[in-house]
């Protein structure tokens, strides 16, 4: 982290130091005076009817209070996805911010020290300071609480309230401007420019960042993108902050405010005292929120907390962790909502009506930025109010935590998880190492072969103990969820879901995993620290090398199969199973020739073997594809995570927009086509569809709601009629299986020989809300390459298909299908038995044309790495397919 002070800083800090000698009112006096007003600085105050401040405009005024109040620092924590600098400010005292390392180390100690001698424990409670970590408007469309930290800092810098001053020299506040600052100048930059016009206050086209859109809030398992690697290292493993806010904003019609606790089903893994601190939190913001006479508050409402991913991972780290969530205007244009129109939805509410839940309902009218700002600031000086007040109980309740995490592990089941070192992707291992490590994991290598509980460890395997702080987080991620079903009434409608179901890390990666139940004293003899680097092995080449192959299993094999194909290097494809050098190179594997210098990066590839001479098997030479990926403006996170796998694995494409189809020569320019998933009204219509089957009114300029036109769908057709390869998945499926339709024919396509069941199957029961469901492969096929017989895929329950003997210039093949039972691998489904023996992804021929229909995602935001390669097969497809 690197300080943004510089000599000012310091002159400030003496002459405050001097100052606050004399009073603490002269100095506040003497602070305020050099420190200008948010109003000042920008022009205009934040909350301000449609005026926005912008990310630069954020900084700058920030760092300005950093170089005037002794107060407050701003530190940088990382780099955005497109380029701009992270930071976190830090709230307190002069005297707390002057021994920052010291405090920081108290917090690392209760939070990793099970072994604290009680004495010494309450020492550090006593010298120690409560961290709060509040992140800001990390959906960049949810303005409100980045516009209104410049008022609350302000605020908290300039102060002479006693009260304040004492909760400030109790608590240490950590604030992230925002969570998003790629997202919050997209937002600024299209409302500013949306002003005065029909479009003002709507959503911003496209995703608001580089990949995730609001799936950044999906991130905090993988941590795929920069911005939740940067937080997460805050509360992970750098401060260990003991409470973490979100601040997000929802709905304009419903309640005005969210606030803890949350709603049923709760993740079962996660200590029962953390719900109750998150109560506590709860409980003051609401009476400190009615005080404040700011009324449709609810609580115990919509959001559940059962699945990790959010920025409130941090519970399973032992963090008092929430979010708050307010009413929202049209960005920072008022909206007046009439009493009829409010309505809650979801758990938790079932009236917009007086309730425990809510009672004292806001009555309607209008709703401007500045009554967010207001709330946001209510709820900020209520978290700070709470912390300062239970200071040494939520210190001491850290490391009590830390002490019962690490006890479970030593007495309760499961005592290990243990990942074997030999699997089916020999890089894949590697990667989850790496993962487990960045959220602050402590693994072991088995130096020796041991047998325990009827299984073999053999040395290299990994072994990862529970007896660990962060014991809820490891049992969390890397075992089968089993969904806890809690109902309404007894025996009555099941309570869903707020998101997915499944996110073990071992089984969305394709890797065995697997529990040990008992502590063994003979292997913790035998251990010693991971060694990632032996994991990660490759090949040395002889001068002599004739090339390089590369294990169809692993995926890094794809990732430097591509750079070698953007680079110019020969790649072919073994079509027969062979032995070369002691090693087994099935079907599918990588064969780069070159000389070694040209071929040293691909070499370093787990499970590389050096060749000295051709494989002595047939082979099928690569060519770069030219791949078109479609994406609409309709906040297209499933496209974004795509272009976010592609740019991972150096797949070159060139995106597609629907209007862009009736202008481009689609045959000319591409070989493949990819379209993920997407609605097929928004594809061809520029609309999209609502529950009930209706249109909902677009608020996009024109030019984002272009469709595919007719002439667009014609030039598809003839994409594929000369023999185009058509890569689709989950919604955008229908857009095949219900025929190209079209006025202008340019080709004649022979109807495909499948069709989409998912819909009367959901009438006779079926529910798959995000859960990873077993699917058998068609062995030995080119779409199956390096893909073991049986994988989990990840599933929300359509398109299912059903295939049938196709006429002559057709022809399908069923590449996956799910078993005739034990389908549910991890999460939860109803109406499994209705899934049995149904096909989930096809291959497809029409005419000349191939198409490659997934039932399923195959990268599910960044998570499912245990069937890229299904993926990046299909990009592959030899031509024609067998």
């Amino acid at each position: 982290m690197q300080r943004r002070k510089g000599v000012n800083m310091r002159i400030a800090r003496w002459v405050a130091a001097a100052v606050l000698a004399v009073s603490w009112v002269l100095g506040s006096a003497a602070e305020a005076a050099e420190l200008p007003t948010p109003a000042a600085a920008f022009g205009f105050t934040p909350g301000t009817d449609r005026k926005l401040v912008d990310y630069g405009q954020l900084i700058d005024y920030l760092t300005s209070v950093a170089e005037a109040s002794p107060r407050f620092e701003l530190r940088e924590i990382g780099i955005s996805e497109l380029g701009r600098p992270l930071y976190v400010g830090l709230l307190s005292s002069e005297a707390n911010l002057a021994r920052l390392d010291e405090l920081r180390e108290i917090n690392r100690r209760l939070a990793l020290d099970p072994a604290i001698p009680d004495a010494e424990r309450e020492r550090l409670v006593e010298e120690g300071r409560v961290f709060v970590l509040a992140t800001m408007s990390m959906h960049a469309s949810e303005v409100g609480p980045a516009q209104a930290l410049p008022l609350l800092v302000h605020e908290l810098v300039t102060s002479d309230d006693p009260a304040v001053l004492e909760q400030l020299d109790r608590v240490v506040l950590m604030v992230v401007p925002t969570h998003n600052p790629d997202g919050m100048d997209m937002v600024v930059e299209y409302y500013r420019s949306s002003l005065s016009t029909p479009y003002e206050g709507g959503p911003l086209p496209g995703v608001y960042n580089r990949y995730s859109g609001h799936d950044n809030n999906r991130d905090y398992v993988n941590l795929t993108q920069s911005e939740s690697r940067a937080v997460c290292r805050l509360y992970t493993n750098e401060w260990y902050p003991q409470v973490l806010v979100d601040k997000h904003q929802m709905g304009s019609n419903g309640p005005r405010m969210y606030v803890p606790n949350v709603h049923d089903p709760i993740a079962e893994n996660i200590d029962e005292g953390l719900w109750t601190w998150s109560g506590v939190f709860g409980s003051s913001l609401a009476n400190d929120m009615a005080t404040d006479g700011l009324r449709g508050v609810a609580t115990h409402w919509l959001f559940d907390n059962y699945w990790p991913g959010s920025t409130e991972t941090a519970l399973w780290k032992n963090v008092i962790a929430f979010l708050t969530e307010a009413a929202s205007c049209r960005v920072a244009t008022p909206v007046f909502v009439e009493p009829s129109e409010l309505e809650t939805y979801g758990k938790g509410l079932s009236e917009y009506a007086k309730s425990i839940n809510m009672p004292d309902p806001w009555p309607g009218g209008w709703w401007r930025l500045s009554d967010i700002v207001g709330y946001e600031l209510s709820t900020m000086r209520s978290i700070l109010k709470t912390a300062a007040r239970n200071r040494s109980e939520i210190l001491r309740f850290r490391n009590e935590l830390c002490r019962s995490e690490v006890a479970k592990g030593r007495t309760q089941a499961p005592a290990y998880f243990l990942l074997p070192r030999r699997q089916h992707d020999p890089g894949a291992l590697a990667e989850l190492v790496g993962l487990l490590q960045a959220h602050g994991i402590e693994l072991s290598q088995a130096t020796a072969r041991v047998e325990l509980e009827g299984r073999v460890v053999e040395a290299g395997d990994v072994v990862v103990p529970l007896a660990q702080p962060y014991r809820a987080f490891i049992k969390e991620v890397l075992e089968r969820q089993r969904y806890p079903v809690r109902r309404y009434t007894p025996d009555g409608e099941v309570i869903r879901p707020y998101d997915v179901t499944s996110w073990s890390l071992p089984l969305h990666r394709g890797l065995a995993c697997h529990e040990i139940a008992a502590r063994s004293a003979d292997l913790e003899s035998r251990l010693a620290p991971v060694d990632v680097a032996s994991l990660r092995s490759g090949v040395e080449l002889p001068v002599d090398a004739w090339g390089v192959a590369l294990a169809a299993a692993a995926n890094a094999s794809y990732r430097a199969a591509f750079a070698a194909l953007a680079n110019g290097v020969m790649v072919e494809r073994t079509l027969e199973r062979t032995i070369v050098n002691g090693s087994e190179l099935a079907p599918g594997s990588f064969v780069l020739r070159g000389s070694p210098e040209r071929l040293a990066a691909a070499a370093a590839t787990p499970g590389a073997v050096a060749l000295t001479a051709a494989p002595g098997v047939p082979t099928t030479v690569l060519a770069p594809r030219r791949i078109g990926l479609v994406e609409t403006y309709f906040h297209d996170m499933d496209a974004g995570w795509t272009r976010y796998l592609f740019d991972d694995f150096g797949v070159g494409y060139r995106l597609l927009h629907p209007a862009d189809f009736e202008s481009t020569d689609l045959a000319s320019s591409f070989d493949v086509l990819v379209f993920p998933d997407v609605g097929v009204d928004i594809l061809t219509k520029g609309k999209r569809k609502t529950d009930d089957d209706d249109y909902r009114p677009t608020e996009y300029p024109p030019q984002y709601t272009k469709p595919i036109s007719e002439k667009g769908l014609a030039r598809l057709r003839a994409f594929l009629a000369g023999g185009g390869l058509v890569v689709s998945w989950q919604s955008s499926t229908e857009l095949f299986l219900e025929g190209l339709g079209g006025k202008e024919e340019s080709e004649e396509l022979p109807p495909l020989a499948a069709r989409d069941v998912a819909a009367d199957l959901e009438k006779r029961g079926l529910y798959v809300p995000g859960s990873l469901l077993r699917a058998r492969l068609l062995a030995d096929h080119p779409l199956t390459w390096g893909m073991p017989a049986e994988v989990g895929v990840f599933s929300e329950g359509s398109p299912v298909f059903a295939t049938s003997i196709p006429r002559a210039d057709a022809d399908r093949r069923v590449i996956a299908t799910h078993p005739d039972d034990d389908i549910l691998i991890s999460g939860y489904v109803e109406g499994e038995k209705l899934l049995a023996g149904k096909p989930v992804m096809v291959w497809l021929r029409s005419g000349s044309g191939q198409l490659v229909l997934f039932g399923f995602s195959p990268h599910h935001r960044g998570s499912m790495s245990g069937t890229y390669k299904l993926l990046f097969n299909a990009l592959l497809l030899p031509e024609p397919a067998p």
